[in-house]
């Protein structure tokens, strides 16, 4: 009889024999395992001796278990004894399932390793209520004479919270290993997982397995309950043929003492390890114990080709060899006690090895992609390095680069952990560059924002003028007084001043201060939503929820904020047309390897509006050359289109116009003279202008700098003046005045 201490030890012990025993989506007990081993192994020897008690515990469970199993065997006395399975239960699997067919081997053959990842649909009966399709079907009366000794008052309490109906989808990750018999190597011991989804939320129903895999004929025949109830090896020659039922119980045997020698290298190593399935130990979502049934489709492949294939997956020599058929499963999980019955519909697996080529190449391809978009940034960085192209992009298209590249080193990093050997060496090349991308485009951002930080800081409000001290009165009281010979009044008394009463300042609170900081400083805003931003994105990412609409959007917006900031200042982008259609195209890359190939390595279902956003990328990409070309605002409408932007060429009166040298002064930054050429007036003397051109009617008459001229020269905000030539190449350093740094708006 198994205990749940001997369940969990025997979990614990099974966790590392093979990747497939590992699910995919098992990233936070991943890092909650290196965490846990961490503190293990830096003093917490409480926790350390309770896991070893528990290892030890278990050890001796398997040991008594070993000694019964196997004096069942040998036929002396022992406590155990095989269980008998219900006879109704194979003519109800074989009625879905063309189960236990052998092929010619000249003809065809099965695989004879079945460790990777399965995904398939799943369609589900209830053999407690059938509907009116169900009951005229050809299995009713065998699901009947199955049912016939089930409780059902004791079904609702065994089924639990989880909605058995609305699951259409399963997973399945199998560890397979051939287990040598003398007699035969025709019986494999597979273990693993089975994940039920649930298409309305992101949920699932989890359940381990144990099983035997059957080569020859392809057949799987296995336990399956809800992680932490446990699953006894013994049982397992119970569901097997009686042919088969012999060296099944051999192999558990040989499976018996493998396990052990491994738990007992573990306790002498101390290399314990986190229970991965304690969060579903403490509260299963289901009591239903189930068996499942599998059959391999058959390929049309000899047997002896088959075998070279396989071996050239485990053991790659470089060899040409037969193109790999299909790996295919079709099944049946059922549960007597609960009355439910799943049949599964051609789940197809992925190898083990075959994965891990194919992450290989994903991640040479995703390198090369990654050197491609840093070496485009760093072009483009360089070219807008100063002031003035720093004034031009917009901070937030480079943050949100710069999240999705820390979303991308996350998930390949993800990869790694889960892929462990040499796959996970490969994929650490992208993850690297997305994590110097992620940093170039951080910092970039936050250049932009101290260079953009005099646009949001607000104009200070007008000084209130002073009231005018109050007039005095003149003094011919005096002399008025002594003319007529009166004595002097003495002048009226003035009331006192009132002395200020000094008021108690009162110190804002925490919160109050750094909102007030927050609103009035652009870089610490900057930082404060940066932070922010990767809080929740770092967040979500480990806690497995993270929304596929929100990398969705973060790809949708990419570059929309520069489009509106090139609108709103009424200048172009400076972004080159190279980066602009290469960042995208890689971007691209990764939102379509993901989102829309049906076999990625993180096994993402494909999703359609990925292709709108990819056009709404492009889209935006356009845009932005035609703002380059034609106009920033070119597709707004006539009233918003014109933005009002500072003229640094206003009209300006010469200070003498009968002087030979026409100057306006001299430039405040290179200190020479600027010159107005005063031909152009002499020769448009008397003439009427346009408006446009000389701003008055008889410009020359007036005195005043014609419009070419107007371009010589440039006047600040701040009413100094400088050479337009100066300007420019000062503006290209600093976006200040340089003589009263004051901000100045863009040239």
């Amino acid at each position: 009889m198994d205990t749940p201490a001997n369940d969990q030890t025997r979990d614990l012990e099974n966790g590392n024999d093979n990747l497939a025993r590992q699910p995919r989506s098992s990233v936070p007990s991943l890092l909650f395992i290196s965490f846990a081993l961490f503190m293990l192994m830096n003093g917490h020897g409480d926790d350390f001796a309770t896991t070893r008690n528990l290892y030890v515990n278990g050890l001796q469970s398997l040991n008594y278990q070993l000694g019964n199993f196997s004096a069942w065997l040998n036929g002396t006395e022992s406590n155990f004894t095989l269980p008998v399975e219900d006879p109704n239960t194979m003519p109800l699997v074989t009625a879905f399932l063309p189960f236990g067919l052998e092929v010619d081997p000249a003809q065809g053959s099965y695989y004879s390793n079945m460790t990777g990842f399965w995904h398939g649909d799943v369609q589900s009966h209830n053999l407690t209520a059938l509907n009116t399709t169900e009951q005229k079907s050809h299995w009713r009366h065998l699901s009947e004479q199955f049912m016939i000794t089930t409780n059902l008052s004791a079904i609702p309490e065994l089924l639990g919270p989880w909605n058995w109906t609305r699951s259409n989808k399963v997973t399945l990750n199998v560890g397979d290993k051939l287990v040598p018999l003398d007699a035969t190597k025709d019986i494999a011991i597979i273990h693993g997982r089975v994940e039920l989804g649930d298409p309305k939320s992101s949920d699932e129903l989890r359940l381990d397995f144990e099983g035997i895999h059957v080569v020859s004929t392809g057949s799987v025949y296995a336990f399956a309950e809800s992680p932490g109830r446990g699953i006894d090896l013994r049982s397992l020659p119970a569901l097997v043929p009686e042919g088969l039922r012999n060296d099944s119980a051999h192999a558990v045997e040989i499976e018996l003492r493998s396990r052990i020698s491994r738990l007992k290298e573990k306790i002498e190593a101390a290399a314990f390890e986190q229970d991965t399935s304690s969060d579903d130990n403490d509260s299963p979502k289901t009591k239903c114990s189930f068996r499942l049934f599998g059959q391999l489709e058959a390929s049309t492949v000899p047997k002896e080709l088959m075998e070279e294939l396989e071996h050239e997956y485990e053991e790659p020599t470089g060899i040409s060899t037969v193109r790999a058929p299909e790996l295919s499963l079709d099944g049946i999980l059922l549960s007597q006690n609960c009355g439910i019955l799943y049949e599964v519909q051609h789940v197809v697996g992925l190898q083990t090895q075959k994965l891990y080529s194919k992450i290989t190449t994903y991640s040479g391809l995703s390198t090369l992609v990654n050197f491609f978009l840093l070496a485009l940034f760093r072009r483009q960085a360089s070219q807008s390095s100063s002031a003035a192209g720093l004034s031009r992009v917009s901070r937030y298209t480079f943050l949100l680069q710069s999240l999705i590249d820390a979303i991308s080193f996350v998930g390949h990093i993800t990869v790694a952990i889960i892929a462990e050997g040499r796959p996970s060496l490969s994929v650490l090349a992208p993850a690297g560059l997305a994590c110097l991308l992620f940093i170039y485009e951080a910092q970039f951002a936050v250049l932009i924002g101290q260079i953009q930080a005099p646009e949001d800081v607000p104009s200070p409000p007008p000084a209130i003028p002073s009231p005018p001290p109050p007039p005095v009165a003149p003094a011919t009281t005096g002399d008025a007084t002594a003319q007529s010979g009166a004595a002097p009044t003495a002048p009226a008394p003035q009331p006192p001043t009132p002395t200020p009463t000094p008021q108690a300042t009162t110190r804002p609170s925490f919160w109050r201060f750094l909102w007030q900081h927050i609103r009035t400083d652009p870089a610490a805003r900057l930082w404060t939503l940066m932070s922010l931003c990767l809080i929740v994105v770092f967040r979500v990412v480990i806690m497995l929820s993270l929304p596929l609409f929100f990398i969705g959007s973060l790809y949708a917006w990419t570059w929309m904020f520069q489009i509106y900031r090139s609108a709103r200042r009424a200048r172009s982008s400076g972004l080159s047309a190279e980066y602009l259609v290469g960042t995208t195209l890689g971007r691209a890359f990764f939102a379509l390897y993901f989102l829309a190939c049906p076999k990625n390595i993180f096994d993402v279902e494909p999703r359609r509006w990925i292709y709108a956003v990819v056009l709404l990328m492009f889209a935006q990409v356009l845009v932005i050359i035609l703002q380059e070309h034609i106009d920033p605002g070119f597709f707004l409408p006539q009233r918003m289109a014109r933005v009002q932007t500072y003229d640094y060429h206003p009209i300006i009166p010469l200070p003498d116009p009968e002087a030979p040298d026409q100057t306006l002064g001299d430039c405040a930054i290179c200190m020479d003279a600027i010159l107005v050429d005063p031909a152009r007036s002499k020769e448009n003397d008397g003439k009427e202008l346009p408006l446009g051109g000389l701003g008055l009617g008889r410009t020359g008459l007036l005195g005043k700098v014609g419009a070419n001229a107007r371009k010589s020269y440039s006047l600040a905000p701040c009413h100094h003046l400088f050479h337009t030539a100066c300007l420019e190449r000062w503006l290209a350093i600093k976006n200040i005045c340089p003589q009263c740094r004051r901000p100045l708006p863009p040239l």
